[in-house]
Formats: structure tokens, sequence, C-alpha cells
């Protein structure tokens, strides 16, 4: 073992440490010192201690090549991530919670944006082809997701944030979507509203339907009439929501309790209301679906529904890292329920 090791910067001209480099300050052989950054038991704490210390004094970083080519693992993960969102804040505190749980794991997270109208599987098949990651994280999952169907098809490890319909179990992190719209309408039926609307996701992805059916279900049991806004979507740009919120308050039948999905949606129709003169909590309610703390700071108050994204973000990260170690996808499931309803 080595005593006295100088573990100071021993490079000159902006030479790249290397392992050789380590090795050489230490007085450890290659192996060793692999196997300590490696965090290898074989190998003594002290010994892992004392290679860890010079390695980042020197400024040691692995080769990922190397390792790519010595183990078939490139210690990257990718995130598909959608560009468009209902939540203000998502990306912030989705990489949030994904960043807390890779951190000291010797995983990175790459991010690959997603627009709503690329085709899904391009990014897919280039990771696949070209082994950019060992694991794939991704959101907005359809009923029927082709991003899915080539990752299972690949034995390729993957977690979903919402569910799909296939009938071979797939790891998945959703929010009970079903459950919130019920919530929602049951908050709106007890304030004495009776003419509900709802602006829902794309029908092709997951959450619309479980959005459809706990908002349609909870209205006709309780009585009241009800609505899906035609012609917008959750993707629509704003002024086009903002248009058919308009339209349907100017009719004579216009609605008076409003189930937002997301905070975006909230806002719009908040300006809506405002628009047409009528005052929130006043002249109609709205419950909204909101994962910052934006809506303490707006008033008149609203009541909001809170969805924690971070913890989605940690417990993807989680699963995935759990998948990658060989956990069956069937026992990689979770559904998180609503939180307590937020209101004035």
């Amino acid at each position: 073992m080595a005593r006295g090791v100088d573990t100071g910067p021993a490079l000159a001209g902006g030479e790249k440490p290397t392992l050789r480099t380590v090795a050489q300050v230490t007085g450890f052989s290659v192996a060793t010192v692999s196997r300590a950054l490696a965090d290898d038991p074989r190998i003594a704490v002290r010994t892992r201690a004392t290679v860890a210390e010079a390695a980042k004094r020197l400024g040691y970083i692995p080769d990922r090549a190397a390792r790519r080519l010595r183990t078939g693992r490139t210690q990257v993960l990718t995130l598909l991530l959608n560009t468009e969102h209902e939540f203000l804040g998502f990306t912030h505190e989705f990489l949030t919670g994904i960043t807390e749980t890779l951190r000291g794991t010797g995983y990175s997270i790459t991010v690959v944006p997603e627009d709503p109208g690329d085709d899904r599987l391009v990014p897919v098949r280039t990771i696949l082809r070209n082994n950019l990651a060992d694991g794939l994280l991704f959101t907005r999952t359809e009923t029927f997701d082709p991003r899915v169907r080539m990752l299972m098809e690949a034995d390729f490890p993957f977690v979903s944030h919402g569910r799909s319909e296939f009938t071979m179990p797939h790891p998945f992190v959703d929010f009970d979507n079903e459950a919130f719209a019920r919530e929602a309408v049951s908050r709106l039926v007890g304030k004495g509203r009776k003419r509900l609307s709802m602006i829902l996701p794309d029908e092709k992805f997951t959450f619309s339907q479980h959005l459809r059916y706990g908002f349609t279900a909870a209205a006709r049991a309780a009585g009241v009439d009800h609505e899906v806004l035609p012609g917008v979507t959750l993707d629509s740009d704003r002024e086009q929501i903002a248009r058919a919120l308009a339209e349907a308050l100017r009719g004579q039948d216009a609605p008076d309790g409003f189930v937002c999905v997301g905070e975006v949606t909230a806002l719009v129709t908040i300006a809506a209301l405002s628009d047409a003169g009528l005052v929130p909590g006043i002249d109609a309610d709205i419950v909204a679906k909101r994962a910052s703390p934006i809506f303490d700071n707006i008033r008149p108050r609203i009541d909001t529904v809170f969805e924690d994204v971070r913890a989605t973000g940690r417990t993807m990260a989680d699963m995935l890292l759990r998948r990658l170690a060989g956990e069956p996808p069937e026992k990689l499931n979770v559904l998180f329920k609503p939180g307590e309803v937020q209101g004035a």
C-alpha cells in the first residue's frame, strides 16, 4: 500500500488525468484504482477512500467510452420530455426529483425534448441503435404507446409517466386522474354549480380517458349538466382555448363550474371569466390540478388539488434503477392519489 501519498495536482500543461495517473500518484495498480473507483467491496475501505480523494484532487473524470467498451453500460439515462405541459413548473420539479434519486449512483440524465407533433419513435430508435443510454424515462403515455411496444420488444429498461393498455405489464408511475376528476366534480357540486365544463388532453393519451370517465361518471351521478369543451385540447395554444371559453361563456347555458387539468388552463379560465365580467367564487367556480404554489398568490383564490411532480420524478428514477438491477416490471407500478383539496 502506498504511504505518504501526495494527492495534490500532479499534471502540467492541462493534460487530462487518467486511471494510470491516479495509479502513479497513489502507488496502487491500475486494476486496483479502477475497482476502487467503482466502489468494489473487495477493495479495502481505506484504499477506496485514498483513491477517491486522489481522483478528486487530480480532477479525474471517468472515460465513459472506455467504460462502455468494458461493461456494455453507458451510465447514462435518457428522459424524453414533452415540451408542452399543463403545469408551469413541471420541467423543473420533475427533473429535480430525478436528479435527487440519481445523485451518487454514477448515472447521469440526458434530456431529449419531444414536440407533440413529432414522430415519437425517432429518438427511441436512435438510442437503441447507437446504445446511447442504459434506460429511458418518458412522459405523456398513450393508450397503445408505440414507444412502450418498441421498448418491450427490445427488452430495454424504461419507466413511463402514465399507463398504457397493453396486456403485458411494464413499469409506470401515474397520477389517479379519474379520482381527481371525481373529486373536482364533487367540490363544484357542493358549491351549488349545475353546468360543468372541462378541457381534456388529446384522446390518444391514456390519462385523457381516465379524466373523461371520472368527470362524466361523477357529473351524471350528481345529476348536473356537463360537457367536454369541443374543438380544443390541453395542447391547443392559449389563444384557441381562450376563444373557446369565451364562446362557451356567451352561450345561453354558460358553464358555472370548471374542472381544470393544469395550471395553464386554470389561468386562461380565470382570464376568460374576468373578460366576461364574471368573478370566480361568485359567478362561477374552478377546481384546478396544480404542481406549484402559484395559486397561493392569485386572488380571488380557487380550489386546487396537488400533484407532486417532484415525487413522480424521484419514483420514476428509482424504478428505472431497480429495473436495471433486474426487478420484474409487474412489481414496478405506482399510482399516486390526489392530495387534499386546498381551497378558500
